[in-house]
């Protein structure tokens, strides 16, 4: 599937990334330190796509690092320090763990825009870090809407396994607590659980064994669509694709069309374009001095086979409207 404003060179993205508005405007550009997690990840690449759209529109100068692997903690905090020595008017943080970038950050004085990852409240108080606003999914409310979703699926007693992400990665949990919230009171029991570090291939041998260990499971949940694409395969391979129901979560081109066609039953899309949109925008408003809220949730949606071609079609963009406070803020004059 080919899916418009999908194509895009990931190994390209490894080295900086410059993005620079019309020579001379008014005000000055915003100069921009974007640091993301690693661009193997579809998610990960429509954040990075959100940004540099949203760079261009808003006449900013973005520079634009991510890490090598969502296992490079050091390299994502070496390219942050990097950014700080440029002395940046703003910098995005999309970390791969919730303290990796804490010790890079300290002593940054311009707005901080923690994307997508949380980084530690605690950590960040410590380190005097002037984090202005974070701008990502309400992991448990998302892990709820799949929880919900596999619950109307599968009839009472149903089995379930969970894949999780990385063992230390804060959405991952989240969104596996939001999971077993939703499914709370529905009589369906969780049986197993992993985790398989956002990994595809891993996903699918993780969910191989659970298949092999429960013979009488009834249901996958993945806490990101690549890893529900790995336990699709699986079950495939095990000749149950339909009767064993698979929940993904964040909405990417493939598995959007693995919904489609059925190999995967539904997904809570998070809509990292506008994450990536969002996240700029609040810099720049931020580097100008307004107030920004202390956090905003992304905009995320249940895709399903029903509404599913109209998510392929709008892709990049949410196919429901949202609100969108920074671009408010900037409205002001």
């Amino acid at each position: 599937m080919h899916v418009k404003g999908w194509s895009i060179a990931v190994a390209a993205l490894s080295a900086v990334l410059l993005f620079g508005g019309v020579a001379g405007a008014k005000p000055a550009p915003v100069r921009i330190g974007v640091v993301l997690n690693a661009l193997d990840n579809p998610f990960f690449v429509t954040i990075y796509e959100g940004v540099r759209v949203e760079t261009n529109r808003r006449g900013a100068r973005a520079s634009i690092r991510a890490a090598a692997s969502n296992a490079d903690l050091t390299g994502q905090a070496a390219h942050v320090r990097s950014l700080v020595r440029a002395r940046n008017d703003c910098y995005v943080v999309n970390p791969i763990t919730s303290t990796n970038l804490v010790s890079a950050l300290r002593g940054v004085a311009r707005p901080i825009v923690n994307l997508d990852s949380p980084i530690d409240q605690t950590a960040a108080r410590r380190a005097r870090l002037p984090i202005r606003t974070y701008i990502g999914t309400n992991d448990v409310a998302a892990g709820k809407i799949a929880g919900s979703k596999m619950a109307s699926l599968l009839k009472r007693g149903g089995r379930v396994a969970l894949i999780g992400g990385l063992a230390d990665n804060v959405n991952s949990g989240l969104r596996l607590r939001g999971f077993e919230r939703g499914i709370h009171g529905a009589g369906l029991k969780v049986v197993a659980r992993s985790n398989a570090d956002y990994r595809r291939t891993k996903a699918q041998i993780v969910a191989q064994e659970m298949l092999r260990d429960n013979p009488r499971l009834s249901g996958f949940f993945a806490a990101s669509d690549l890893m529900a694409l790995g336990a699709a395969d699986a079950v495939r391979a095990a000749g149950k694709t339909g009767r064993v129901k698979i929940v993904g979560m964040d909405g990417i081109p493939e598995a959007l069309d693995a919904v489609r066609l059925g190999s995967i039953d539904a997904t809570v899309s998070q809509d990292p374009y506008v994450m990536g949109q969002m996240a700029i925008e609040a810099c720049v408003a931020a580097a100008r001095g307004s107030k920004l809220p202390t956090r905003v949730d992304a905009p995320i949606a249940i895709v399903t086979k029903a509404n599913a071609p109209r998510a392929i079609a709008g892709f990049p963009h949410p196919f429901r409207p949202y609100s969108d406070p920074f671009k408010e803020i900037l409205k002001r004059p």
